[in-house]
């Protein structure tokens, strides 16, 4: 899209906005092919297959509410959504957080690790035949510093920074 000069705007150059719109277009196509993976092999969509994943990492298998929406990327009222779902299936309960009157924990039921470890051999086969396998050794280590150096980038330092999990 051309538009007129903004006095002060840097635009892309043609070689950015390629990048730029390819890789948009290619995050796009891999949630879309994780998605429907996870949609078909296990009846859940991407963001809570991520989850249970954080919820199988964590001590014990639980963690507070707002620890799982900071480490999913998601506002708190997205992951009350989610996990209210999570609990219907019998994957995942909330508990009331013994340090803190006002906190609730999400547990990882077994019936969740269950479907989790089930899940995760086709899960894996499937960001493997999409990302890794389509790339060398040298690029998939360019990827990983590429996507850590634009994660840290974003990570807001600033104290009432506006960030997801706090909404």
């Amino acid at each position: 899209m051309k538009t007129a000069p903004a006095e002060g705007t840097r635009w892309l150059t043609d070689e950015e906005q390629h990048t730029w719109r390819a890789y948009m277009h290619a995050v796009t196509l891999l949630e879309d092919h994780l998605d429907r993976q996870l949609q078909r092999d296990a009846g859940m969509p991407h963001v809570y297959y991520g989850l249970l994943v954080q919820l199988a990492d964590a001590p014990r298998r639980r963690l507070r509410m707002t620890e799982l929406a900071m480490r999913a990327k998601i506002t708190r009222s997205r992951l009350s959504h989610a996990v209210a779902r999570l609990e219907k299936n019998g994957w995942v309960r909330r508990e009331d957080c013994p340090s803190d009157k006002r906190g609730q924990l999400a547990v990882l039921t077994e019936e969740g690790y269950e479907v989790l470890s089930r899940t995760a051999p086709g899960h894996v086969a499937a960001v493997r035949q999409a990302l890794f396998d389509r790339l060398t050794p040298q690029q998939q280590q360019s990827l990983g510093e590429i996507m850590e150096t634009i994660a840290e980038g974003l990570q807001p330092k600033e104290a009432g920074a506006d960030l997801p999990w706090l909404r």
